[in-house]
């Protein structure tokens, strides 16, 4: 008799809390017609080496990490899933300032200003 062996669902590299999912929500509901989703990416900037870049994408790449939100698609660049498993991500506004801000535990070190971290 063989034994059929099911997979459990591999979690997602990074949570998004329910700020961070509206935000995406808002981000697709004014998205350029062409748009599929919303990607992050970690491209090499600033003086830490690594920073977040929030874009949108246009069509899906097979080998980059897809997360089903309510308000849309989230991708997450292949080349940057091992830098942000685990990571949680957040929109954040006050009187000053509104962005995305990321807990990554596989950050070892950022800049003062917080623009770039290193790993």
């Amino acid at each position: 008799m063989s034994e059929v062996k099911t997979r459990r669902p591999r979690p997602a590299a990074v949570i998004l809390t329910a700020s961070a999912e509206a935000r995406v929500k808002h981000l697709m509901d004014t998205a350029p017609a062409d748009a599929i989703g919303v990607k992050l990416s970690t491209p090499r900037r600033g003086c830490s080496g690594l920073a977040y870049s929030v874009d949108y994408v246009t069509a899906a790449d097979p080998f980059d990490e897809k997360i089903e939100t309510p308000g849309g698609l989230f991708f997450i660049d292949s080349a940057s899933v091992l830098y942000l498993i685990g990571s949680t991500m957040d929109w954040q506004e006050d009187d000053f300032t509104a962005g995305f801000v990321f807990q990554n535990p596989n950050a070892k070190g950022s800049c003062g200003c917080g623009e770039s971290f290193t790993v």
